[in-house]
């Protein structure tokens, strides 16, 4: 039966008014996930009620319509927002790698900045003390891995705020990586630095409030009054693009979910003479240096790593290693991230670079035993054992730290 123009006109305007009308899309639906600063502020901060407050901070401190929480809180009379402490990269975040902003007042709220970066112990106790607060509110996104510095200054700021009497509160975000499983060497104390302040994985699969509980039960001589505000709504298998929250790049060299994919095995890259990307838009997803050529592309992909896939590739970094130079290398293109561990790809990576080309050197200061947690790794390498005997070496130490890490799981 053919409709009249004037029916066909009738029928499309009563579905449509239906549809307008319709319970299920006149109101959006409500996130499945909560961030802990969502909840700690639909409670009307009433966990900090009566307290001078201080937050741990940087520009993925945000709410869902990318409003900066501490301005949030500076607006809301139910809080006393009184301090903010800024990381490395700085509070607002306009440092590079291996910067801060300093001490200075916040032009947008009027209040002090203080800086924790490469700060610990008495001296980071004595901050706290100087800025009168009564809590210390933690909440910055993390990486996933080991390396990543946010979690030592957690880690950090928790020591200080036991040796100064605060409370200390963790706001939790998630894991952008999936919390599924630790993945990678785990530290020897010997090797302790702010890139590795305590024996965690070198993926460790947790979030910051996971840490902070396994942190306070584990490493801490005494410890600190805490707090976690958890999630919810977050599955240990979710990628960050599931959480429905706004990225917002933690650190310069840490541009999208997808480098952090990849960072708990390209950063090794930094022990190396390779340049891990820094300079260029996809750091840690693109290595390579002078004279490397599709040689190495083709033994790496030779070896069939299960979600990855590497595309011989040249750039020229505007800054850092090999500035202005146009170098060879790879690309890695992960096709499957349930199947990718970034962990095993960076050492076959690193196995591979060093079999096909002939300039590979490790930092003289051997930068990759602070980053893998020991020397076991550069010897095995250096000795020419493959991927698979490499990673064989560390799986002792890992199965006894999931047995840790697993008491310590919020969610499950």
């Amino acid at each position: 039966m053919r409709l009249s123009r004037r029916a066909l006109l009738a029928a499309t305007t009563a579905a449509t008014a239906a549809s307008v009308s319709s319970p299920a899309s006149a109101a959006p639906r409500p996130p499945r996930l909560r961030t802990g600063f969502e909840r700690l502020s639909a409670d009307g901060y009433a966990l900090l009620d009566g307290q001078k407050v201080g937050i741990v901070t940087n520009p993925t401190g945000v709410t869902r319509d990318v409003r900066h929480m501490v301005d949030v809180m500076h607006a809301d009379d139910r809080v006393n927002l009184t301090a903010v402490f800024g990381p490395e990269h700085g509070f607002r975040g306009t440092a590079q790698a291996g910067g801060s902003e300093g001490r200075y007042d916040d032009p947008a709220t009027g209040l002090p900045v203080y800086d924790t970066y490469l700060k610990s112990g008495r001296p980071l106790a004595d901050v706290f003390t100087a800025s009168g607060v009564d809590t210390v509110v933690f909440d910055i996104q993390d990486a996933g891995a080991r390396f990543y510095t946010y979690i030592w200054t957690l880690y950090d700021c928790m020591e200080a705020a036991q040796l100064t009497g605060k409370r200390f509160v963790v706001l939790d975000r998630p894991n952008p990586v999936t919390g599924r499983a630790a993945l990678g060497p785990v530290l020897h104390e010997e090797f302790a630095t702010f890139v590795g302040r305590r024996p965690i994985a070198q993926a460790h699969g947790m979030t910051v409030a996971e840490l902070a509980l396994l942190f306070n039960g584990e490493f801490l001589d005494t410890p600190v009054p805490l707090e976690t505000v958890r999630m919810t709504g977050w599955k240990r298998s979710d990628f960050y693009d599931a959480s429905g929250l706004p990225w917002v790049p933690p650190s310069p060299n840490m541009p999208t979910p997808d480098t952090a994919l990849v960072y708990a095995g390209t950063c090794l890259f930094e022990g190396t003479n390779l340049s891990e990307g820094r300079g260029t838009t996809r750091p840690f997803e693109l290595l390579g240096a002078d004279g490397v050529d599709g040689r190495w592309a083709a033994a790496v992909n030779g070896l069939g790593l299960p979600g990855v896939r590497f595309r011989e590739a040249y750039f020229a970094p505007t800054f850092s290693k090999f500035q202005g130079k146009t170098i060879g290398g790879v690309q890695l293109h992960v096709h499957d991230r349930a199947a990718f561990d970034p962990v095993r790809t960076g050492i076959a990576l690193l196995v591979t670079a060093k079999r096909t080309w002939s300039g590979f050197a490790w930092r003289a200061d051997n930068w990759i035993d602070k980053l893998t947690g020991s020397t076991q790794v550069r010897t095995m390498i250096d000795a020419g054992a493959d991927t698979d005997e490499v990673v064989a070496g560390w799986q002792r130490e890992l199965a006894a730290f999931r047995r840790v890490r697993k008491e310590y799981l919020l969610y499950r």
